[in-house]
């Protein structure tokens, strides 16, 4: 009976997107994340009568006897929708507003983040929560009392008489397809073929997005559509398991007739 097999793989399909939006709520609150789409698609069909066949009248048929075999996952998106500004007046939390990524040295491999909650180490350099250093290396003289970064990507740092001890512009790192980063997990990504090459842009030329110092990105989780997006998975999944509960009661029904 194929509509066990049909069910089953409805059941598993709805699975993992129920371990998607799990993943997406438990994040609701990490800054840079940024929610991700199951996409689903129909498995191959059987033919059993197909479309346009010659009858014995010498005429076709209009539509066939096609009878499909379930569904499975086909991928799994990242949504990079700009997620809400929250200002924290920490002149090292950066958020970018528009399209573009950090990147950071993590080890000897270069990552990219959305994630701008920077800090400084006990060298000077901006770090992040990991200590891993942003590029290019911005580098605080101790003696530095502001630090002050412009849209454009200008960041600078002055003495408590306003004079500027170090100056460097920042950049910002974009791809043709950011859907296909990979995900490494501390909110960074890495390219893949899919993502395409690197493109580096000073802030604000072209369609590359502006910097914001004193504020944060915050994840683009909408709570109220993961949740209405939880309720369709779990009724779903509900349907395709009273599917195998049906098909196995019409088995069993098969099974007693006596003759």
């Amino acid at each position: 009976m194929r509509s066990l097999w049909t069910a089953a793989t409805g059941m598993a399909a709805q699975q993992t997107n129920m371990d998607i939006i799990a993943n997406n709520l438990a994040n609701a609150n990490t800054t840079g994340y940024k929610r991700s789409r199951g996409n689903f698609e129909d498995l191959m069909y059987q033919n059993i009568l197909p479309a346009g066949s010659d009858t014995a009248n010498n005429t076709k048929i209009p539509s066939g006897i096609q009878l499909g075999m379930g569904t499975k996952t086909a991928s799994v998106d990242k949504i990079f929708a700009q997620g809400n500004f929250t200002q924290t007046d920490n002149n090292l939390d950066l958020a970018i507003e528009g399209k573009g990524f950090f990147k950071i040295l993590r080890g000897s491999q270069e990552v990219y983040t959305r994630a701008g909650s920077f800090k400084v180490d006990q060298d000077g350099y901006v770090v992040d929560a990991q200590g891993n250093h942003l590029q290019p290396e911005i580098t605080v003289p101790k003696t530095a009392v502001t630090v002050h970064l412009e849209p454009g990507g200008t960041f600078t740092a002055m003495d408590s008489n306003g004079k500027v001890l170090t100056s460097i512009n920042m950049k910002l790192y974009d791809f043709p397809n950011p859907a296909g980063l990979v995900a490494l997990g501390q909110n960074n990504f890495m390219p893949s073929p899919a993502s395409g090459d690197v493109t580096e842009q000073a802030p604000g030329v072209d369609s590359t997005g502006t910097i914001l110092q004193g504020f944060l990105e915050s994840s683009n989780i909408n709570v109220v559509e993961e949740m209405v997006n939880m309720i369709l998975s779990q009724r779903a999944y509900e349907a395709n398991s009273k599917i195998i509960k049906s098909a196995d009661e019409m088995l069993r029904e098969a099974n007693s007739i006596k003759s």
